[in-house]
């Protein structure tokens, strides 16, 4: 439990005055796939063998929010129970979940993935296999069930990492070679740091795709407002030739801020349904590891709450320069320092400075930016970095915008509300 601060800290902030705000929308590609169920059984139709009469096949199933998840499972599903498969689902998520074989069947069933929701069992359980051994030395593991299974589809989502740049980051070679292999996987490959994580997933992926039985990969695209844009069956041998392609297409769908610099990014929430360091650096600009780059020059960071989804794994919070007490109450530490254990990053996980409410977060942030007066302050404030399309910006960023024909400003400037505890009103 953190005090409240000291009343000298509130008088020390409160004559910084706040800059006016617009309310904005921004505006992204739209492309999406309301209905996929057809076209991803014709993929699979086209990919997979006709006849799975009795075999057992493992689907891999990840801790993140994906568009129409349990659609997309159950269609799966579905089409191998037609071929006379015997479909189970797999939890594939490293060392998420608190690393527990119950906490990872709880993640799921977060994220609407049950049995009954899919048509499959979940089988969950920590217990690996070592396969083999890369030839830089990197033990590779996976599911023991996945490995005893006649057939494995992988399902993931392919985006950007947040902590890394390669030909391959958030997808399916990834899920196979650390999702699928636990928490052993997870930090055997994280062990030699993200700055050789590139190198690393490859060779850990590639040795996994070439002793397990994997049948196909089901690779989704989402566009910048969290709909299913595209989905691509894969079969084993184009894995590695066609997930660049869709990586690079996932970078031109994903949602960004049109400014270059922003003295002041204000965040709602963060947590690890939105991102796996809970906010994207992608779009906020700064990183925990020296392996990626881009996004705008963010001057001040704060963030004022921690999800419910997050069950307290604060993993990101590293990033922010100020968070609130609301946020630091509800910081479970083992299941952070767990998590930023096994990525390798502590700077992920650093306390950043703690203060009453929302109101002296956002006052902290200004008072630091380096500008003279409110009027001059680039101000931006977002719920989560993965709500993009309606933000507010102050007059000031607004003029800075780089690209003025996907923003629109939808209202005058107006004074930033808070409620007698100081929380922000942002509705």
């Amino acid at each position: 439990m953190v005090k409240r601060m000291d009343r000298r800290i509130d008088s020390f902030l409160e004559q910084v005055d706040l800059p006016l705000v617009h309310r904005v929308r921004q505006r992204f590609d739209q492309t999406h796939l309301p209905y996929p169920d057809q076209i991803l059984r014709g993929q699979l139709k086209e990919q997979l063998p006709a006849d799975l009469t009795g075999r057992k096949i493992a689907i891999t199933c990840g801790s993140r929010g994906i568009d129409q998840y349990v659609r997309l499972i159950s269609t799966v599903v579905d089409y191998l129970k037609t071929c006379g498969a015997q479909p189970f689902l797999v939890p594939a998520m490293g060392s998420h979940g608190g690393a527990t074989a119950a906490g990872q069947t709880a993640l799921l069933a977060h994220l609407g993935v049950t049995e009954s929701s899919t048509g499959a069992p979940v089988c969950s359980s920590m217990e690996t296999c070592r396969i083999g051994t890369t030839k830089n030395g990197v033990p590779v593991f996976a599911d023991r069930q996945a490995c005893l299974a006649d057939g494995i589809i992988l399902l993931n989502r392919i985006k950007p990492h947040t902590s890394f740049r390669g030909d391959f980051e958030s997808g399916l070679l990834k899920m196979l070679a650390i999702g699928l292999g636990k928490h052993d996987g997870a930090e055997a490959t994280h062990l030699l740091r993200y700055e050789n994580m590139a190198e690393n997933l490859v060779s850990v992926g590639t040795f996994a795709l070439e002793h397990l039985p994997v049948l196909a990969g089901v690779a989704t695209l989402e566009n910048a407002y969290g709909q299913l844009a595209e989905v691509h069956v894969l079969r084993p041998d184009e894995i590695i030739s066609r997930e660049p392609g869709l990586l690079q297409r996932a970078r031109d769908l994903m949602p960004r801020l049109y400014l270059d610099t922003i003295d002041v990014l204000i965040i709602r929430e963060i947590g690890k349904q939105i991102s796996g360091t809970g906010m994207d650096t992608n779009i906020v600009g700064r990183y925990h590891t020296q392996a990626a780059s881009g996004g705008p020059r963010t001057i001040k960071l704060g963030v004022l709450d921690l999800s419910e989804q997050s069950d307290g794994n604060a993993n990101g919070m590293g990033l922010a320069d100020f968070i609130t007490r609301r946020f630091a109450d509800k910081i479970d530490w083992t299941a952070t320092y767990l998590n930023t254990l096994t990525s390798t990053e502590p700077a992920s996980a650093r306390m950043p400075m703690v203060l009453d409410n929302d109101q002296a977060v956002m006052k902290a942030c200004v008072k630091l930016c380096g500008q003279s007066s409110a009027s001059q302050v680039r101000l931006v404030v977002i719920e989560h970095t993965k709500s993009l399309d309606q933000i507010w910006m102050s007059p000031a960023a607004c003029a800075s915008v780089n690209a003025p024909d996907h923003v629109q400003i939808e209202s005058d400037p107006l004074p930033l509300q808070f409620d007698e505890k100081g929380c922000w009103l942002y509705d």
